[in-house]
């Protein structure tokens, strides 16, 4: 038994294909299987059912795999450990963001990291909170950035980035320096669809019941983009968080309003699960984005009475 064969099957318990396993692992699919076998055969156990398509981990194997999950992590601590001894930031991370953080926090952060540690391999993916958590249980992902609520932090740990200002676009009266959040609802409301938590945030803040756009026409959008778009055709507000302001044009930072205080905000957060975790390089990945991104934020000289959370 070796700790190659246990990376293996657990791939293999995770895809459920021996193709797909084996292009995770990078080796060749006959590779990954005779060596499968082999444990197999060492244990004397079966475990898994290659006559199921897709195949099924046994009930014994499901045990192993477990085990097998916690000695590679064991393995790899003791690997980060002696990287951090030596001083040298090495190895490999892969990060769920979700689209609306995505959008505008990895320009800022990604250049700085890559050149600042060149042995660090940094995967990103972008998807969904509800996608990023399930990843994170299955070990498919080793931390995600999602704007956190309660209910997050149950089943995994959290390490607060940044908390980040709300703001309207839309056609308003460019006299107006502040609007109120009830007075939101008066206006047509520009929605991204389900699964998007600034959705779920935009309805929270406003007390929206549904959204209001013409009565012929009912739309989500799938991205901000979109939703300025949508806002700059049909009037309307739309929420958009304060990083992306930044990357806006002129003509459309002209469009976009704060709140009369307290202001409300999203709290970000690196987050990860536990068993899974690589502790080390997530807190380092924390402490990098928190200094890169603090300094562009108005958030930083908004005092916390000022301030409201908006929970997705």
């Amino acid at each position: 038994m070796n700790l190659q064969q246990l990376e293996y099957i657990i791939a293999l318990d995770r895809t459920r294909s021996f193709s797909k396993a084996a292009e995770m692992c990078f080796v060749t699919q006959a590779t990954l299987s005779t060596m499968v076998k082999r444990l197999e055969e060492e244990l004397e156990v079966v475990i898994f059912d290659r006559k199921s398509n897709p195949i099924v981990t046994t009930d014994c194997g499901q045990e192993i795999v477990e085990i097998a999950k916690k000695v590679v992590l064991h393995t790899n601590q003791i690997r980060n450990l002696a990287f951090q001894v030596k001083g040298k930031i090495e190895g490999q991370i892969s990060i769920g963001v979700i689209p609306t953080i995505a959008n505008s926090l990895l320009e800022i952060i990604i250049k700085p990291i890559i050149n600042k540690y060149p042995d660090l391999q940094l995967k990103i993916v972008e998807i969904t909170t509800d996608n990023i958590l399930r990843q994170l249980k299955e070990g498919a992902i080793d931390a995600g950035i999602i704007a956190t609520s309660p209910q997050h932090l149950e089943d995994f740990e959290a390490e607060i980035l940044y908390y980040e200002e709300l703001l309207l676009f839309g056609n308003t009266d460019k006299q107006r320096k502040f609007f109120m959040p009830e007075e939101v609802v008066k206006n047509k409301i520009w929605l991204l669809e389900e699964g998007h938590c600034l959705r779920d945030q935009v309805i929270s803040l406003c007390s929206l019941k549904q959204k209001k756009t013409q009565e012929n026409f009912v739309f989500e959008a799938n991205s901000l983009e979109t939703l300025l778009n949508m806002v700059d055709s049909f009037g309307g507000l739309t929420l958009v968080p304060e990083l992306y302001v930044k990357q806006l044009p002129e003509h459309r930072r002209e469009k976009v309003i704060a709140f009369k205080a307290p202001h409300p905000v999203r709290e970000v957060s690196l987050i990860y699960y536990r068993p899974y975790a690589k502790y080390r390089l997530t807190q380092l990945l924390s402490g990098e984005i928190r200094e890169l991104v603090k300094p562009l934020l108005s958030t930083a000289n908004i005092k916390n009475s000022e301030q409201v959370i908006v929970m997705p």
